[in-house]
């Protein structure tokens, strides 16, 4: 089990090595977009699924096909690519400097009230990346469905440095 700590000394790519996470390969468009758009010191990330290759690993709604656990993990995963893209548009993700913005929707069925615990899957993983001090603000929607039956979508906005 990995402990948080309140700062992160080492940075990112050190953290990564020391938690034995490996970055998938970044997942490539699902349309016609950017998955990464830098601007000045931020870098927007659009709507990261729960994918391997061109595949949905997870598949339905939290509350119906899928358990909070389920939707932690697919938040989890969506977050590692998350991490693969800024880390191929950057070069490094050692030049995150901070995480400004976590939006996550969750589609769920029925009166399901638990998508802070499912966003709460990649929320922890960027903190034990990045260091608690580096945490962003965050919104989480409950949706009724997202692209490819996918159970989860995260947008993240990061501040980078040059």
């Amino acid at each position: 089990m990995v402990t948080r700590e309140h700062s992160n000394p080492t940075g990112a790519e050190e953290r990564l090595r020391e938690l034995g996470i490996k970055l998938p390969a970044p997942p490539e468009p699902f349309g016609t977009y950017a998955e990464a758009v830098q601007t000045g010191h931020l870098l927007f990330l659009t709507g990261m699924l729960p994918t391997e290759g061109r595949v949905a690993k997870f598949v339905g709604r939290v509350g119906a096909v899928l358990d909070v656990e389920a939707g932690r993990k697919a938040a989890y995963l969506a977050a590692l690519n998350v991490l693969a893209v800024a880390k191929e548009h950057l070069g490094s993700l050692d030049k995150v400097s901070r995480i400004v913005r976590l939006g996550v929707s969750v589609a769920t069925s029925g009166d399901v009230r638990d998508q802070p615990k499912v966003a709460d899957g990649a929320s922890d993983l960027l903190q034990d990346v990045f260091g608690e001090n580096k945490n962003p603000c965050r919104s989480v929607y409950g949706v009724a469905s997202l692209p490819l039956g996918t159970p989860v979508l995260l947008d993240v906005i990061f501040e980078v440095s040059n």
